[in-house]
């Protein structure tokens, strides 16, 4: 059974160890292994601080009790009438169980029911399962490109995904 709710402040751990975990094995292949592991460490830990902050509305989704996917989305600040998905990530022993889509789903009708006109959110170029998992989902490459560092001195290309209803 999977469950969806707005995530609290006693959930920053569980948030934590879905970042850190979906990042490692979808990210850590490109940067260094001490910068990747430095990576993981600073993903376990920031999630207090960003429900604390109310940095955006923040979903977790919970599969047979265990807490394996979130998105954490906002209004854009530059596409007025959208809103932006700042972070989606699903824990890897939660690949394939459909609890990503259904997380997704609920993140959009969020969206919908808040008044946006659609949604935008960035992804690395070279991953291909979070790209199909957008495609997926209804997004379509939008056009603009950007190049994000990560804080090791070497930009990866994002592509921006959009969806309009």
């Amino acid at each position: 059974m999977i469950e969806i709710r707005c995530a609290d402040r006693e959930d920053g751990d569980v948030l934590g160890e879905i970042h850190a975990s979906a990042w490692e094995a979808a990210y850590a292949p490109f940067f260094a292994p001490e910068f990747a592991a430095e990576g993981v460490r600073s993903r376990r830990t920031r999630w207090h601080q960003r429900v604390a902050e109310g940095e955006g509305t923040i979903l977790l989704a919970v599969l047979d009790g265990r807490p394996l996917a979130l998105s954490c989305f906002r209004p854009s600040s530059t596409r007025p009438g959208f809103a932006e998905i700042l972070s989606f990530y699903g824990h890897p022993d939660g690949w394939g169980s459909g609890i990503a889509g259904a997380l997704m789903s609920e993140t959009l009708r969020h969206l919908r029911d808040g008044g946006f006109d659609g949604a935008h959110l960035w992804t690395l170029r070279d991953t291909p399962q979070s790209r199909r998992f957008y495609a997926k989902s209804g997004f379509t490459e939008s056009g603009p490109v950007r190049a994000l560092d990560f804080g090791d001195g070497t930009p990866l290309e994002q592509v921006e995904y959009a969806r309009v209803w």
